[in-house]
């Protein structure tokens, strides 16, 4: 998200009337490819939840069964599944800590291997995770999430270039705040029109930093995917411990797994 918005969607977030919240095999250049799991194997990854706060006040964390991942089982005795009542899940190092903000505009689900403080992401003085941290979003189209769907949108997804200018032309946000064109050295691929994988480098910004994740000495890795009838955004980024990278394919592709589930129902 760009810097000078964020705190305008938290603003935003709690104005909003409450409108339904949601349930909402790629290789990287730095990371090793995972390792391919037998056919049919699968492997049983435990289920943590974890505490929120938004525009309905502070909600704990959910309880949950594990779930089933179609990975190696070595890979698989590495990570949890995280989440919150409401939005994504995401696969992540086991014994990391959790926390999640949510309003109408959408939900966004930190992990991190230090523990999270629940008043930070709502703090104008808090700069985010200058570490190691995974963060997974989920933007309505049909909110004000719409302004971060907007921007992505101009940033990698041309085929959806129509959805940008409609926002753009609302007049609320300056044009300036939706530049069109990929960040100069980010290293892009594409698995369909409403599918990116990104790498933005080190100390560099880019679509990693277009989270709470700033940037420092080592790459952050993600994909943004677009679906839905109001367009809608999910976006994960990720850095991890250089031990952990022979893990940032897998938590991709369940990403893009789980999403392309959520289309099809």
């Amino acid at each position: 998200m760009i810097p000078n918005m964020k705190t305008r969607y938290l603003v935003l977030a709690s104005l909003f009337c409450c409108v339904g919240l949601f349930e909402v095999q790629s290789a990287f250049p730095q990371a090793k490819p995972p390792e391919k799991p037998a056919q049919g194997a699968t492997a049983q990854i435990p289920f943590v939840g974890c505490a929120s706060d938004g525009q309905a006040g502070p909600q704990q964390a959910p309880t949950g069964k594990s779930k089933a991942v179609a990975i190696p089982t070595g890979i698989g005795q590495r990570l949890a599944y995280y989440k919150a009542e409401y939005g994504a899940g995401v696969l992540a190092p086991r014994g990391w800590h959790c926390f999640s903000t949510y309003g109408s505009n959408g939900a966004s689900l930190f992990v991190s291997p230090d523990p999270i403080d629940p008043k930070a992401p709502f703090s104008d003085s808090w700069k985010g995770f200058s570490g190691q941290a995974i963060q997974i979003s989920y933007s309505s189209g049909g909110t004000s999430g719409r302004f971060e769907v907007a921007q992505i949108i101009a940033r990698v997804f041309p085929e959806y270039k129509a959805f940008a200018e409609n926002v753009i032309a609302e007049g609320i946000e300056p044009a300036s705040s939706f530049p069109f064109g990929p960040y100069p050295k980010d290293k892009l691929t594409y698995r369909s029109k409403s599918i990116v994988e990104f790498e933005t480098p080190a100390n560099t910004q880019g679509l990693g930093t277009d989270s709470r994740l700033q940037a420092n000495a080592s790459p952050i890795d993600g994909v943004a995917i677009l679906s839905g009838a109001d367009t809608d955004l999910l976006l994960l980024s990720e850095r991890l411990p250089e031990k952990d990278h022979d893990l940032i394919a897998t938590i991709v592709r369940q990403v893009e797994k789980e999403s392309a589930g959520a289309g099809a129902q």
